[in-house]
């Protein structure tokens, strides 16, 4: 990409950053005709100048099938999960509050930290200052959970109190922020201003269905991630009742195409990620699922309140698309990889010239924007186990829905900084 053309495009992103980190995200207004709402501001163009622009982008090639009709959600995201291509997109950067589906980020910067093995007795201070209404696993004070115990909870059941508790043991909530948003801009997910760690709704707390997707294909790059998110039910320890043995009881995983529960589809070769609700937020998905040797992600944020499990009827009709659509259709734009990755990349990858601003306003001269990043070539990655399934999920001991497969990411994608 020519100096002059990467200089502009540098400061047009960090433009409309910065115009975007002024507004409030959940005050936008709906068309004058009543239907969906739209982005009020200007937003990112990490990943390619049309992924900011205002409304559905997609480059359909001969043969290709058209968009799923009667989409709702204000921003949704497809994209191939191996080589980062971007199939379609619309409004994929508008800065929404993100609900539960932060926790991915959550996840993916407190796993390494914590050894699953470890137990920990909770105090009653740990379990201060958790929103009112927030969803739940159960754990109590006084009791004594293993971190693997926790991690359950807060896939399975998007506990906040777990989340609390591990944040605790991370460092304390402010600690634990302060590391997702270093990890955010890390990934280049720009677009996230991260105030609680478990996505309960927070005054300036936003993120979009484009830095979602980088979350959720960062963290699938961790085993127990993986795993994690991939778990349809399990075992919690319950209450301890003095004089007797502790008990345990079952908990199921709420993204309902994992389980196919409440008269929900369960969706062919899923293997995750995360769900999430909240009033401002509305409902919100992340999903990855494989078939016949892809692997795709879709985001979707906030689609009409009053149709029934909308967010997982569009995100699977959007998984449809994107298995048909394969090879007859053109990216819109990519998922960029971590800066480290950029950095050190070598020819080809260099970062565009100047600094973007990230949410908080900080100068951020290393981040990468626009569509100079070159994808690594298909199959250069480590093979690594996915938790994918077609058709029935396999049944494990503990009632963990797994089955192995090969999964080859790509190169600049899993090279991530050890921690």
């Amino acid at each position: 990409m020519p100096a002059l053309k990467k200089t502009v495009a540098t400061v047009l992103s960090a433009a409309l950053l910065s115009v975007c980190a002024l507004s409030p995200a959940w005050a936008a207004d709906k068309d004058k005709d009543g239907k969906q709402p739209k982005p009020t501001g200007p937003m990112s163009i990490v990943g390619g100048e049309r992924l900011g622009a205002v409304g559905t982008q997609a480059d359909l090639g001969p043969g290709a099938p058209v968009l799923p009709k009667d989409l709702t959600a204000r921003s949704w995201i497809v994209a191939d999960a191996e080589n980062g291509d971007v199939l379609a997109a619309h409004n994929s950067h508008w800065r929404l509050p993100p609900a539960s589906t932060l926790k991915m980020l959550f996840a993916d910067t407190v796993l390494p930290a914590l050894q699953p093995t470890t137990s920990h007795l909770v105090t009653d201070q740990e379990l201060a200052g958790i929103g009112e209404g927030s969803s739940l696993v159960g754990v109590k004070e006084d009791h004594t959970y293993t971190v693997h115990d926790l991690w359950l909870g807060v896939f399975l059941q998007s506990g906040n109190d777990a989340v609390h508790v591990l944040s605790s043991m991370y460092g304390g909530v402010d600690a634990t922020v302060a590391a997702m948003q270093r990890h955010a801009e890390e990934l280049q997910a720009l677009d996230t201003k991260v105030v609680s760690p478990d996505g309960y709704d927070a005054r300036n707390q936003v993120s979009s269905a484009y830095d979602l997707t980088l979350f959720a294909r960062s963290g699938l790059q961790k085993a127990a991630f993986r795993e994690y998110a991939a778990t349809a039910t399990a075992q919690f320890p319950g209450e301890q009742k003095k004089g007797k043995k502790r008990k345990s009881f079952g908990i199921q995983n709420t993204n309902r195409l994992l389980t196919g529960a409440d008269g929900v589809g369960q969706y062919p070769g899923i293997a995750g990620v995360k769900n999430g609700y909240t009033t401002q937020a509305g409902n919100t998905f992340t999903g990855v699922a494989e078939r016949d040797g892809r692997v795709l992600l879709v985001t979707v944020m906030h689609p009409d309140d009053e149709v029934s499990h909308a967010v997982y009827k569009e995100a699977a009709s959007l998984l449809d698309w994107g298995f048909s659509a394969t090879g007859k259709v053109k990216p819109v734009g990519t998922l960029v990889p971590p800066k480290s990755a950029v950095t050190g990349a070598g020819k080809g990858n260099e970062p565009a010239a100047g600094a973007n601003k990230t949410p908080d306003g900080a100068e951020d001269k290393q981040a990468a924007v626009g569509t100079s990043v070159a994808a690594a070539p298909a199959g250069s990655g480590v093979w690594i186990a996915l938790s994918v399934v077609a058709g029935a999920l396999v049944v494990l001991a503990a009632g963990v829905y797994l089955v192995n497969r090969r999964w080859p990411l790509p190169d600049l994608a899993r090279r991530l900084p050890r921690r």
